[in-house]
């Protein structure tokens, strides 16, 4: 079974930015696609967004379209979460996750 890691998240001011890595202990299949959630205290986890990992396609929540790309890079099987005009209600423990199984998370806060 894929293990995934996050890192990258930290604390930003808000209008800041990030980019979080997601890598993948083996070659991802190229049926899967991999994604990135989220999950704020007190709220449940929620799409952000999705990357085909084989034909490039990618999907994003409202909220963070226009703010966030996803992309991968193959060859080290990781996926990225560019995180651009970051805002306060982006702070959340982010997860990735492919063919259900999630990473452990990484922590990203929005304030000044």
């Amino acid at each position: 079974q894929v293990q995934l890691v996050e890192s990258g998240g930290g604390l930003v001011q808000p209008g800041g930015s990030l980019r979080l890595s997601c890598a993948a202990s083996r070659s991802i299949s190229i049926f899967y696609a991999m994604g990135w959630y989220r999950q704020a205290p007190g709220k449940e986890r929620e799409f952000v967004a999705t990357l085909s990992w084989s034909g490039g396609s990618t999907y994003y929540a409202d909220s963070v379209k226009g703010r966030f790309t996803i992309s991968r890079d193959n060859a080290k099987n990781t996926v990225y979460l560019q995180m651009n005009s970051l805002k306060p209600e982006d702070t959340a423990v982010y997860y990735c996750n492919t063919g259900g199984t999630w990473g452990q998370g990484t922590q990203v806060t929005v304030s000044s």
